[in-house]
């Protein structure tokens, strides 16, 4: 049975987004750690956790998939933003052990100019900073479509940031379909092939989750704007190899396309029927 599910805003809670997670037919999901455009995180309710504790056990949850805020930049060239970056990051992790033996997914960044190499130097100092051997959350690199500065655009830069990071084995990779995509990774025509190039430059161990986005943009755009599910550049058959593949049938799938809550529900139970035994 697949591991579905999407983005669900926690402003009611952790057990409200697990009843809302049951009630489109999903078994897992992402949220924000903290206001996704800002720095502030609401205080953790232990009951409230517990009951989600409780509901994920109930109704045999996969593993969840949090999301750093997008203003998180740890390889900015600014100071101050780096410091945000930091401080962000270590008080997620600490809130991430209420939900413990769950994902923590952030975009790498930007290097703003700097350079590739410079970026991936301030990540994996920022990486070496904030990871724990006592943490028990796996923190995930997503890979980016590209567009502008971003660091983690190719499996070769992904790979230089677990290279350098001491606890790389608390580190992991989530592949978002729409920015590999975009990227110039051909999943429609050759995903075998994407897969086992990851395997060869990062390894396939690390390959933790999988956001489930189409795009609107041709193969190496650059340009990372999702759509639905089928609507987009992938297809649907995409999908349907995706879901089915025995690399990644086992992972977490989060959609990130542009529906509400009725829209997810219908992708999850497209996406169920596509499922093989």
């Amino acid at each position: 049975m697949l591991t579905i599910g999407c983005h669900l805003s926690v402003s009611k809670g952790f057990a409200s987004m697990g009843k809302t997670a049951l009630g489109i037919d999903a078994n897992t999901f992402a949220f924000f750690t903290r206001n996704p455009r800002g720095g502030k995180a609401k205080a953790i309710d232990s009951a409230d956790v517990a009951e989600l504790r409780q509901i994920m056990e109930d109704n045999a949850f996969g593993t969840l998939v949090a999301h750093a805020p997008y203003t998180l930049n740890p390889c900015s060239d600014k100071p101050h933003a780096r410091e945000f970056a930091l401080n962000c990051m270590l008080d997620d992790l600490v809130r991430m052990e209420s939900v413990p033996g769950n994902f923590y997914n952030f975009h790498p960044g930007s290097h703003v100019g700097q350079g590739a190499e410079v970026g991936i130097g301030l990540i994996v100092s920022l990486l070496n900073q904030v990871l724990s051997l006592k943490q028990s959350t796996t923190v995930l690199l997503e890979t980016m479509a590209g567009k502008g500065t971003e660091v983690g655009r190719s499996f070769e830069e992904l790979a230089a940031i677990i290279d350098g990071v001491e606890l790389s084995g608390h580190l992991g990779v989530c592949l978002d379909t729409c920015h590999v995509h975009d990227a110039g990774y051909d999943v429609v025509n050759d995903l075998d092939g994407v897969l086992e190039e990851f395997d060869r430059i990062v390894g396939l161990d690390y390959l933790k989750a999988v956001h489930l986005n189409d795009s609107k943009n041709p193969l190496g755009s650059r340009k990372d704007r999702h759509e639905r599910i089928g609507e987009g550049s992938l297809g649907l058959e995409t999908f349907e190899r995706i879901v089915n593949h025995p690399a990644l049938r086992g992972l977490p799938f989060i959609l990130e396309t542009p529906n509400e809550l009725p829209g997810y529900a219908q992708e999850i139970a497209l996406l169920r029927s596509l499922e093989r035994a």
